[in-house]
C-alpha cells in the first residue's frame, strides 16, 4: 500500500500540471546539495504552474493578503534612513511570495507531502554523512563550481568548533534543516509503522521503507544533538512529544517529558539537586543548557538584551520601523558588536518594518496555522490514511515557528526556500480539501 501511494504520487493529479510537478521533484532532491539548482527546478515549477493555473492564483483572497504585504513593505522601505539596504531586503520576501502563490497552486493532495516528506529525507542522508565526517575525522572542503552552482563550505571539527554544521556552513543553520527532516522522517517512520501491523493481512508489504526511515530517524537525531543547538533540541522533544499524544503512546509521553525534566534539573535546579541528575545527564547537554559552557558570553550576545532593543526600536518607529536590515547597524552603533539579527523574527519584523506589516504577516500565516487545524480536526474531511502525513507536516510547521521565536531562518536562503515550501505544501492542501468540501456540500443541499 505504501509503495503504491509513493508510485502514484509521481504523477500529478492534474496531467497539465505534471511537469511543473516533476520540476518540483527533482528541484527539491537536488536543493539541500545545491540550493542554486533546486532553486532553479522549484523555480521553472512555479513558472509552469503560474502558466497553467493563472485564475487559480490570482483568485486566492490568500494571495492577495501577500500581494499588500509586498506594498506595505515597499512603504517601509521607501521610509528608511539606509533606503538601498532596505530595498535589497526585500529579496528576502518578494520571490518567495511568488513561490508560495505557485506551489499552493501546485501542491494538493496528501499523496504529494508523502513524497515531498521522502524525497527530503532521502536527500538529507548525505548532508549528515558529511556532518559526522566533518566532526570525527576532520573533513574539510572549500569548493566552488561554476560560480554558486555547486558551492561547498565544510570546516573540519565543525562551525563554530565542535559543533556539527556540515555543508551549511553553521551549527544553528544545520540545526533547523534537520529539525525539518527529522520531524519528516519520524512522521514517515510512524506510518510506515502503521502499515508493517498490516502485514499479516498482507504479507507483500515490505520490510525495506521502514527499515531506511529507522536509520533516517536515528541518524538525523543525532546529528541533531551535535550540533548543540538548544533550539533544535527542545525542538526534537516537542516534536517527540506530539506525535506519541497523537498516537496515545501515554507510556512514551511520560517518558519523554521525564526525559526533558531531568535535563532542566541537571542544567537549573538548586546545587544539591542538580549534582545527583549531572551524574546520568551528560556535561555537554546541562552545560550547553544553561551555558556554563561558555561562562564569559558577552551581554550583548545575550538573547534577552537583544530582544530588549528590537522592541525599543518598535515603539520608537511603531508604523513603519526602521527599514529591513538595519539592525545590524543600529546594533553595532549601540553595543559596538555584529550581530545580524535579534534572534527573533517577529521582533526582527516589528523593529525593521513596523507593527502594520508585523501583524499582516502574522494574520496570514495565522490563517493558514487555523485552517489547517480545523481541517485535521474534522476527520470526515480528510482520509484516514493521510491524517498522519497532513498531522506531520502542521508539527514541522509549529516547529518552525518556535525555531524562529529564538532564532531567524530568514537570511539563509536554503531555510527560507524550505520555510515557504512547507507553508505553501499545507496552504495548497488546505485548499484543495476546502473545496472538494464544498462542492459536496453544493450537490447535497
Amino acid at each position: 500500500m505504501l509503495g503504491a501511494s509513493l508510485n502514484k504520487a509521481f504523477y500529478h493529479p492534474n496531467p497539465s500540471l505534471q511537469t511543473a510537478w516533476n520540476c518540483a521533484q527533482l528541484g527539491l532532491l537536488v536543493f539541500p546539495l545545491s540550493p542554486f539548482l533546486g532553486a532553479v527546478g522549484l523555480g521553472f515549477a512555479v513558472l509552469f504552474t503560474w502558466l497553467q493555473q493563472p485564475r487559480t492564483i490570482n483568485h486566492r483572497p490568500l494571495n492577495w493578503g501577500f500581494a499588500l504585504l509586498s506594498v506595505l513593505l515597499m512603504i517601509s522601505a521607501a521610509f528608511a534612513d539606509n533606503k538601498t539596504d532596505a530595498f535589497l531586503g526585500l529579496f528576502n520576501f518578494f520571490p518567495f511570495f511568488l513561490l508560495f502563490a505557485g506551489l499552493s497552486a501546485l501542491i494538493q493532495t496528501a499523496a504529494q507531502l508523502r513524497q515531498m516528506a521522502w524525497i527530503l529525507v532521502s536527500s538529507s542522508l548525505p548532508v549528515v554523512i558529511i556532518g559526522f565526517g566533518q566532526l570525527f575525522l576532520g573533513w574539510s572542503l572549500n569548493l566552488k563550481f561554476l560560480w554558486i552552482v555547486l558551492e561547498w563550505a565544510i570546516a573540519p571539527t565543525g562551525e563554530p568548533p565542535g559543533r556539527m554544521a556540515s555543508i551549511l556552513m553553521h551549527a544553528n543553520t544545520l540545526a533547523a534543516y534537520l529539525v525539518v527532516v527529522f520531524i519528516l522522517s519520524l512522521g514517515l517512520w510512524l506510518e510506515s509503522l502503521q502499515y508493517l501491523k498490516n502485514k499479516a493481512q498482507k504479507p507483500d508489504i515490505s520490510l525495506k521503507p521502514w527499515l531506511f526511515l529507522t536509520v533516517a530517524v536515528i541518524l538525523n537525531f543525532i546529528a541533531l544533538i551535535l550540533t548543540d543547538s538548544r533550539n533544535g533540541w527542545a525542538i526534537a522533544i516537542f516534536a517527540c512529544l506530539a506525535f506519541a499524544l497523537y498516537q496515545g503512546w501515554r507510556l512514551l509521553v511520560g517518558g519523554v517529558a521525564g526525559i526533558a525534566t531531568s535535563f532542566l534539573l541537571a542544567a537549573f535546579a538548586p546545587n544539591a539537586i542538580a549534582q545527583f541528575f549531572r551524574q546520568f545527564v551528560p556535561y555537554f547537554i546541562w552545560a550547553r543548557l544553561n551555558d556554563d559552557m561558555y561562562p564569559d558570553r558577552p551581554v550583548a550576545l545575550m538573547r534577552k538584551t537583544q530582544w530588549e532593543f528590537a522592541w525599543s526600536l518598535s515603539q520608537q518607529r511603531p508604523w513603519t520601523g526602521w527599514g529591513l536590515r538595519s539592525f545590524s547597524a543600529l546594533y553595532k552603533a549601540k553595543t559596538q558588536l555584529n550581530l545580524g539579527h535579534p534572534h527573533n523574527a517577529l521582533l526582527m519584523l516589528s523593529a525593521e518594518t513596523g507593527f502594520p506589516c508585523t501583524l499582516l504577516f502574522c494574520g496570514l500565516l495565522g490563517w493558514i496555522l487555523i485552517a489547517s487545524i480545523q481541517l485535521l480536526w474534522k476527520s470526515k474531511y480528510i482520509e484516514s490514511e493521510n491524517r498522519l502525513i497532513f498531522f506531520t507536516y502542521l508539527v514541522v510547521f509549529f516547529g518552525w515557528i518556535l525555531f524562529n521565536t529564538v532564532d531567524v531562518t530568514l537570511f539563509d536562503f536554503r531555510l527560507n526556500l524550505l520555510s515557504w515550501w512547507l507553508i505553501a505544501a499545507i496552504c495548497g492542501v488546505v485548499y484543495r480539501y476546502n473545496h472538494q468540501n464544498k462542492l459536496n456540500a453544493d450537490k447535497n443541499s
